[in-house]
């Protein structure tokens, strides 16, 4: 197989995430440089003041119009909530439905990608209409705490998850995980053919074999990863040996890689761990794919999460604490689980089906807000020609 770019419909590069979109890639949304030329072209002065000029989309009539989140049960209590979501609207609207119709609370969604929702926080800065933010990207809830756009969260939300997955500093809280992973082709290959380090992907043996989506966001925040473990030398290191390998570049879609792989188009590729079980819900069982998991403490084993904060400027802090509440509850973590194949991150909810316990995956040790830095990923991956 050549190593020139695979795209599907699902991979369409957009400024906004359409509403309605594949919930499997519809997470993906990353800075690549087709949005730093756009966004230089718009002459976006107050951002790049803050040194934030990479965040694409940040026109006025760039933000996505609100959707109503249900029909809300009336309650003389309710009140209202504004959301700002970089979760897609088909992964997270049923579950934020169940929230308005269990409390009464009035629910306004805005949906675009989780780079776009930081960059419109931070421009519009006290004035922003938003209540909380959902984002897909430990890294952007800790770039936002970093610039004092939070609240700090209770010891009664913060302590429902382990502290690897919030923040140290109680800003924000992770609702759901998920594990980079090698998926690879179980006609092909055995789970004892497959390198310990995702850093061994580089070896002669690996020439042309190994699909990656470099605009995926999931893959730049493991790149980003690997910066903070390892060095921006070694990153780079990787980058070239990767591209020299003769990586097949498929965009940003995770999904499109699995579909390879089982297809017998190449053996593996580097995806987060649910792609697999949303494939075979369409392809069967029988679908000859399985996930890999890197040695513990291994850059490739990183587990990152979906995440909350509450804006210091939200002018709704009772229903937002509310909302946090529900999206770290029993229902909501068991949602999360059986939906979208994601790991809980509270006590007492399992994981559903084939799916490696998280207390196995072995996660390199690092404070998940460093991921923060992902303006230095995207000039890496541009100066390498990755992107």
């Amino acid at each position: 197989m050549s190593s020139e770019t695979h795209r599907n419909v699902d991979a369409v590069a957009t400024e906004i995430m359409p509403i309605g979109a594949t919930w499997r890639d519809a997470d993906s949304r990353a800075i690549t440089r087709r949005h730093v030329i756009r966004l230089l072209g718009a002459g976006t002065a107050g951002v790049a003041g803050l040194g934030l000029a990479w965040w694409p989309a940040l026109a006025q009539d760039a933000t996505p119009e609100p959707s109503a989140a249900g029909t809300p049960v009336t309650s003389d209590t309710g009140g209202s909530l504004t959301i700002y979501s970089g979760r897609s609207e088909t992964l997270v609207a049923p579950i934020i439905e169940r929230f308005a119709e269990e409390t009464g609370i009035a629910t306004e969604v805005r949906y675009a990608g989780t780079s776009e929702l930081t960059a419109t926080i931070l421009e519009e800065g006290a004035d922003s209409p938003a209540d909380l933010f959902l984002a897909q990207d430990a890294g952007a809830l800790g770039l936002l705490a970093a610039e004092g756009r939070f609240q700090t969260l209770s010891d009664d939300i913060l302590d429902r998850v382990e502290e690897r997955f919030r923040s140290l500093d109680g800003n924000w809280v992770g609702v759901s995980g998920r594990a980079r992973v090698l998926v690879y082709n179980t006609d092909e290959l055995e789970e004892a053919d497959l390198p310990a380090s995702v850093l061994d992907l580089t070896g002669e043996e690996w020439r042309g074999r190994v699909g990656w989506a470099p605009e995926n966001a999931s893959f730049q925040s493991f790149v980003t990863a690997l910066r903070v473990l390892e060095g921006d030398d070694a990153a780079r290191t990787w980058l070239e040996g990767m591209l020299a390998n003769e990586t097949v570049n498929f965009a940003d879609s995770n999904s499109a890689i699995v579909k390879a792989v089982g297809d017998g188009e190449l053996p593996v590729g580097l995806v987060n761990h649910y792609y697999l079980f949303a494939l075979k819900k369409e392809e069967g069982d029988d679908f000859p794919v399985a996930n890999h998991y890197f040695a513990a403490g291994d850059p490739g084993s990183l587990v990152n999460v979906a995440g909350v904060g509450i804006l210091e400027s939200a002018a709704n802090t009772e229903q937002a604490e509310r909302f946090v509440d529900f999206l770290l509850s029993e229902e909501a973590q068991t949602y999360f689980a059986e939906e979208t194949s994601e790991y809980p991150l509270i006590a007492g909810v399992d994981t559903v089906g084939d799916i490696r316990p998280l207390a196995d995956v072995g996660s390199p040790e690092i404070d998940l807000s460093d991921l923060a830095d992902l303006q230095g990923t995207v000039e890496l991956l541009t100066e390498v020609g990755v992107l």
